[in-house]
């Protein structure tokens, strides 16, 4: 979560002679690779090592699914390795990975699994009402206030690569915060909108995983500059092109940046496991994943449903059918 270990799946906790809420809540805290400071945090908010065990769950797939066509996968494999260094791939993790924390924690505040924060209370906005009426606005606001707290974002890190991995922390946090928007239902005799009530709901996850990997197919590659104005440096992009040539083109607050060029994937190395064996479509990918080494071809028989009918009263009853699918792989 903070850049310093690998994401993990946990394993869930209970079962016959487990204990009380209280202490099964302050022993996931220790099972979560957390700093000190973050599991004296953790310990002090019931309901938070649960959140923060979906937003590593939420983080993982959802890395994993916009990275299942390309060569570098997101798999678990070499992600300590990874976190070393300033690749665009390291700048995607930290970036997903704030964000999933911030989605989650709005969602579970709403969701009432936490006990020091409730729903929205954006001014403007009848909140009472809303939850009168069952619903409950997702509160960014603590999210984003608790988050920078328990990352420690105050100490910002003289070094570049620390610049880095904050600047690419807080373009997860915007991604989020650029999907809120203010959701309203009418109410009314014969749906009439005499009154309405509105909230504030996140979009949902898939939707700023999307941007994100938009977000890291544009990233920029940067360095460190002198900003006298300012009296400290900052990060600096490519030189801009015509007469201000000599001026650093400074990175957007929503790009996300990178200090140095990542390796191939296409071979087993501390990274990742490389692409052979990896599935692909022969008119799509095949071609980049499998590297230039080729890929094989193979028909198997694949069962699946069908001819599926409502019987009278309330089931569906289905054929079972066969096809040939062709796969291809890459070669070693």
């Amino acid at each position: 979560l903070t850049g310093k270990e690998a994401l993990t799946h946990f394993p869930s906790l209970g079962g016959p002679g487990g204990s009380g809420p209280a202490q099964g809540h302050v022993k996931q805290c220790e099972l979560l690779q957390l700093s000190r400071k973050q599991k004296r945090l953790c310990r002090r908010e019931p309901g938070l090592a649960e959140t923060l065990r979906d937003a590593i769950r939420l983080g993982i797939l959802e890395c994993q699914f916009q990275f299942r066509s390309e060569r570098w996968n997101c798999s678990l494999e070499g992600r300590p390795s990874l976190l070393k260094r300033g690749f665009k791939e390291t700048a995607f993790l930290y970036a997903v990975s704030s964000a999933a924390l911030t989605h989650s924690l709005a969602r579970a505040c709403s969701a009432g699994r936490m006990e020091r924060c409730t729903c929205d209370d954006s001014p403007g906005l009848e909140n009472r009402k809303a939850w009168q009426w069952g619903v409950c606005g997702d509160n960014l606001k603590y999210s984003t206030k608790f988050l920078k707290k328990f990352l420690g974002q105050k100490r910002i890190g003289k070094d570049l690569r620390a610049k880095v991995d904050i600047h690419n922390t807080n373009v997860g946090i915007k991604a989020v915060k650029n999907g809120l928007k203010t959701t309203c239902k009418c109410h009314g005799v014969s749906g009439s909108c005499a009154v309405r009530t509105c909230w504030k709901q996140l979009s949902p996850f898939h939707e700023i995983g999307r941007l994100l990997k938009l977000r890291y197919d544009d990233a920029v590659k940067v360095f460190s500059t002198s900003n006298d104005a300012v009296g400290h440096s900052e990060l600096a992009g490519p030189h801009r092109h015509g007469p201000s040539a000599k001026q650093p083109l400074l990175p957007r607050p929503t790009d996300l940046v990178y200090v140095e060029d990542s390796p191939s994937f296409c071979r087993p190395s501390k990274y990742s496991l490389g692409t052979a064996g990896r599935t692909c479509s022969r008119e799509g990918n095949c071609d980049s994943m499998c590297c230039g080494r080729g890929y094989n071809t193979q028909s198997r028989l694949v069962t699946f449903s069908c001819h599926c009918q409502v019987q009278w009263c309330c089931y569906v009853e289905c054929q079972q059918c066969m096809q040939e699918e062709v796969v291809y792989s890459c070669k070693q």
